[in-house]
């Protein structure tokens, strides 16, 4: 009984063997998880150069004036 050796001896063979396929096992469903209203998270956000400058010209806490300006959007929406 003669033992295949661990690694090919062709480079050929361990190159196709590094590229093999993997196989793929079932993903676990992703959780949905409702936001919670006092959390705050990081997004990106593109905006014009004067609207930032309107909100960054009272100093520190721009951010929080700029989500203040959408709240209130918000609650004239509806």
């Amino acid at each position: 009984m003669t033992k295949s050796p661990r690694r090919p001896a062709n480079p050929l063979d361990a190159a196709e063997a590094l590229f093999k396929p993997a196989k793929k096992t079932a993903a676990a469903p992703a959780i949905d998880r409702p936001a919670l209203p006092t959390v705050k998270e990081q997004v990106s956000l593109k905006l014009d150069s004067d609207v930032l400058v309107y909100f960054q010209q009272d100093g520190p806490g721009w951010q929080d004036r700029i989500n203040d300006a959408l709240r209130a959007v918000m609650r004239n929406d509806r």
